[in-house]
């Protein structure tokens, strides 16, 4: 008989007939450190005043604390992927969470700015290995239907709710604790998830051609580094210029669009040469897929909108409702009770209704929530308004990361679960990129409209109460706008995806084996 912990199969006897028996606690154990990840893109984010006082960073250099993170995390993801496909989706996670803790900790300790940029660098570097590593685990451990619905649901929960988790954690370290153990809450909990994955996680690893497409993995890295880099640039730009009285968009700047325009282009590169070799570190077949395709165009436009969900609530919370750091954590966790709620509803749902369906009900759910935050006042109540809208955005992020987790490596294959998981990743990274850009100068424009409305009809713009007017003028146009983004995710889901609950069976060629 066949030991089912050390099944190598393809095409008949795969572990789908017979399944690892210890996957739930591996689920358990990966679960905690795809949170870490997700927390880590906005733990810190409250801390950024005490960061920056503590260490003497700048205004000017202040945004390098996110963006060393999400440059080296977006622009390694891919090859993240093919790593862990190549060299054992159990080794790299192992590698990825081990680099992590280290990084973590380094930016726990950080003396100056140089310090903690580079941590957070390395912290990206690692997270871009974890996070496909993790996602692949899951499609390999996870073959009959049903049960990676359920996998998918806790996946999809610590996607849409990670986030705000992140910044209700953030908030009460920085103010009971100190801004230092936002990166050193991440130690005890790597190291508990190394020491169970080690016995508990199986390896698997891609059979067939596994050799490294090196070419590729630099055109790719470089050109999301600086797709990613320029959009950044795009936001604190708009943002340095509203400061400055100045009513000149980011958009203006040749240095920020000239790091978008090589991004693009590198980009193309890489897709070109990946039509022509052999071996490629991204096979086209993984993104030209009509449903896997539908899936990554629609992760891009609800990372976009959601990040202006985030960031513009916890401004709203802290600048006009003046919520200490630890109260707007805590103001920000309605969207994480409706994620919880609808992701266990979509794990039952979509094997019997498919995915599409339930996409499209998330993205109109969760585009509707932000439509009732679009009506924020300067005097709005928490329970009028926040509330409800942030219950109605979680339960549509819900529906939505739970049928499009499985969608997008359904199919895919035990040879490209890595890279499949890795575009997943990267389509939502590169979202959150351009979501923060647009929505950033959007928000900024409507500033700056108001400001000149109030100057010409005769009114004081030097007045704190018309400035706060202002402000909120600007989040609830970017909430506006991160709402079309979301309806715009659902018509995508609606004309491009055509996959039933029948398109949503066991991989056949799933490889797991301890090792």
């Amino acid at each position: 008989m066949t030991d089912p912990m050390s099944t190598r199969a393809s095409g008949a006897g795969h572990v789908g007939e017979e399944p690892y028996p210890r996957r739930w606690l591996a689920l358990a154990v990966i679960a905690v450190t795809v949170l870490l990840v997700i927390l880590d893109a906005t733990i810190v984010n409250i801390a950024l005043p005490a960061v920056s006082a503590d260490l003497q960073i700048s205004a000017a250099s202040q945004q390098w604390i996110v963006t060393a993170y999400t440059l080296t995390f977006g622009g390694f993801l891919l090859l993240g992927g093919r790593i862990a496909d190549f060299w054992g989706r159990k080794r790299t996670y192992l590698v990825g969470a081990g680099g992590f803790a280290v990084a973590s900790a380094l930016g726990g300790i950080a003396q100056n700015e140089a310090m903690l940029f580079g941590a957070r660098a390395l912290q990206g570097a690692f997270g871009a290995l974890l996070a496909p590593a993790s996602l692949a685990l899951l499609t390999v451990l996870f073959t009959d239907a049903r049960e990676r619905a359920k996998a998918f649901a806790v996946y999809g929960a610590i996607a849409g709710g990670g986030s705000a988790v992140g910044l209700l954690l953030g908030g009460v370290l920085t103010e009971y604790a100190d801004w230092r153990w936002c990166f050193w809450v991440n130690l005890p909990v790597a190291i508990v998830a190394i020491v169970a994955a080690i016995p508990i996680v199986p390896e698997s690893r891609a059979p067939g051609d596994t050799s490294y497409d090196i070419p590729g993995a630099v055109l790719v890295t470089a050109g999301i580094a600086s797709f990613v880099y320029g959009f950044t640039q795009v936001a604190e730009k708009s943002q340095e210029n509203a400061a400055a009285g100045s009513t000149d968009s980011g958009w203006t700047d040749p240095a920020a669009l000239a790091f978008i325009v090589v991004g693009v282009v590198l980009v193309a590169a890489f897709v070109v040469l990946e039509l022509r070799i052999r071996n490629p570190l991204l096979p086209m077949r993984i993104i030209l897929d009509r449903n896997r395709g539908g899936a990554y165009l629609t992760s891009t436009l609800v990372g976009a909108g959601l990040i202006g969900a985030f960031f513009f609530l916890s401004l709203y919370f802290q600048q006009v409702l003046e919520y200490k750091p630890v109260h707007a954590g805590i103001a920000s966790l309605p969207v994480t009770l409706g994620v919880l709620v609808s992701a266990g509803a979509a794990s039952a749902l979509v094997v019997k209704v498919g995915p599409k369906p339930l996409m499209v009900l998330g993205g109109l759910l969760a585009a509707s929530g932000l439509f009732v935050l679009s009506f924020l006042a300067v005097d709005s109540g928490f329970w009028s308004l926040a509330f409800p809208g942030q219950v109605l955005l979680g339960l549509g992020l819900g529906f939505t990361f739970v049928p499009l987790s499985n969608l997008a490596l359904v199919g895919a294959g035990a040879h490209d679960a890595g890279a499949a998981s890795a575009v997943l990743n990267a389509t939502q990274q590169v979202g959150a990129s351009i979501g923060t850009a647009l929505l950033a100068t959007l928000s900024v424009g409507a500033i700056t409209d108001y400001m000149t409305d109030v100057a010409t009809s005769g009114g004081d713009p030097q007045d704190p109460a018309v400035a706060l007017q202002a402000q909120v003028e600007g989040y609830t146009t970017a909430f506006t706008w991160a709402a079309a983004l979301l309806v715009l995710g659902a018509l995508v889901s609606a004309v491009l995806i055509k996959a039933t609950k029948e398109d949503l069976p066991a991989d056949s060629d799933a490889v797991v084996h301890v090792g």
